[in-house]
């Protein structure tokens, strides 16, 4: 029997589960962010409205994160390896089926159902494994690979309006089952890797597997409220940030410009923020809150972009875009680096599924609503201020966590603690006490 290591590596092969991971990112978001691409397509094909057409992204999306408890819960009793392979897969499946699609309800079955379902068993399993093989370095190693959806998405979105442009949206769901393919090889890397704290498999029910316990955690359930809320806005340019800009006046190249910038923006920051976060300067829990209000205001400044000249690039609407990238792309590493602080490293991997399935709820409702009021008013401005707001809200929601807000003295800090307790988790009182004075430190916040 090996032994177990005394704690996350910090590296080695930690490395090639983070490739393994950008490259799972990238195949899954990076590849939903572009798909908004062909939504027009598809509404003038089957002669159905932008609110009808938003429900295959918003289904896919919502089913990929509705069911990541059930790929995280797969992972823990086989291991990851075999369930982000099986969900490569599943996901290629899905793109070949809906390339032979007859009506707008094959997209919704083929993209929405099967491919959902398969991006929900690579993501949540590749992102939790790689943050059990860190701890001083995670943030950096989780924002790493999570650059793959900006990479992926500059890739994608001139590449997929060339194929839309040669092969028709058939070929090009057919050509992008192929790429999809690739999840397979991906989940082959993630070597399993024990770490002590981690329960048996066989002590862990149906509901211990899925992790559900982890909301009688106080802190945990404010994050959670937080997540579902920003939820609601933050995959809505996902969807129509494309749409958006043809709306604005510009072409289909133009519009992959929109998509391409923001892109980058998104990638940058997610390096650089996880950089900053593990430097340890400023908690956590107040990045987040911090950056998340600020994706809110890049959303809003998205809507408020007049209209276009007809021979323009659209200026304006490129740095909007490219603020909102800067802003989401710092905001994402946050929402998955905090997690081992708030629920220990044994249960980040449960952890990772379920923030996955409550930002469902907001993926299942902001993509719709953001059609239908497309629809009501005739343009996206509407769609993306009210977007904007449910992240705003959940940023404020974010201000209750541990840390979040300043000290109104300075406060003792606890020494750095052992990868299964993390950052956040409270810190018993008698940690706290100086073992040359009979008076407690408290640790008093504003």
């Amino acid at each position: 029997m090996t032994p177990k290591p005394a704690g996350p590596p910090d590296g080695g092969w930690g490395w090639v589960v983070a490739a393994s991971a950008f490259a799972v990112n990238g195949l899954s978001y990076g590849m939903l962010r572009s798909l908004g691409l062909a939504l027009p397509d598809f509404a003038e094909h089957f002669d159905r409205s932008a609110q009808d057409t938003a429900w295959v992204s918003a289904l896919a999306l919502a089913v990929q994160q509705a069911a990541s408890p059930v790929g995280s819960a797969l992972s823990t009793r086989w291991g990851a390896r075999p369930v982000v392979m099986f969900g490569g897969v599943l996901t290629s499946l899905g793109f070949v089926f809906s390339a032979f699609a007859r009506n707008l309800l094959h997209l919704y079955l083929g993209l929405g159902l099967l491919a959902g379902s398969g991006w929900a068993l690579v993501f949540a399993p590749a992102l939790g494994t790689l943050s059990r093989y860190f701890s001083r370095r995670r943030v950096l190693a989780v924002g790493l690979a999570l650059t793959g959806n900006g990479a992926a998405s500059l890739l994608l979105a001139p590449a997929l309006q060339l194929l839309l442009d040669t092969f028709g949206w058939r070929g090009a769901l057919l050509l992008l089952g192929a790429t999809t393919l690739h999840l397979t090889p991906c989940g082959a890397l993630l070597r399993p890797l024990a770490l002590p704290g981690d329960p048996p498999a066989s002590s862990r029910g149906p509901l211990g597997a899925l992790g559900l316990s982890l909301f009688t955690r106080p802190a945990f359930s404010v994050f959670a409220l937080g997540t579902a809320l920003v939820g609601c806005g933050y995959f809505v340019p996902y969807v129509h940030l494309a749409p958006h800009a043809l709306d604005r006046g510009l072409g289909g190249y133009g519009a992959a410009l929109v998509v391409a910038v923001a892109a980058v923006g998104d990638a940058v920051a997610r390096l650089v923020c996880g950089w900053l976060a593990d430097q340890g300067w400023v908690p956590l829990s107040r990045l987040l809150a911090v950056f998340g209000a600020l994706t809110g205001l890049g959303l809003l400044a998205v809507g408020l972009v007049p209209v276009s000249g007809s021979e323009g690039w659209g200026g304006p609407l490129l740095a909007a875009a490219g603020a909102y990238g800067l802003s989401a792309g710092s905001y994402a590493p946050l929402v998955f680096g905090v997690l081992p602080g708030l629920v220990g490293i044994g249960g980040v991997v449960q952890a990772t599924g379920l923030v996955m399935m409550l930002m469902s709820l907001g993926g299942l409702l902001g993509p719709p609503l953001s059609g239908f009021l497309r629809d009501e008013t005739g343009d996206f401005t509407a769609s993306f201020l009210t977007c904007g707001s449910f992240i705003l809200s959940g940023s404020f929601i974010y201000m209750g966590l541990p840390r979040a807000l300043p000290s109104c003295g300075p406060a003792s800090r606890p020494a750095t603690p052992p990868p299964e307790r993390g950052e956040l988790l409270p810190v018993p009182q008698v940690a706290l006490l100086s073992p040359r004075s009979p008076h407690p430190t408290l640790d008093t916040t504003c």
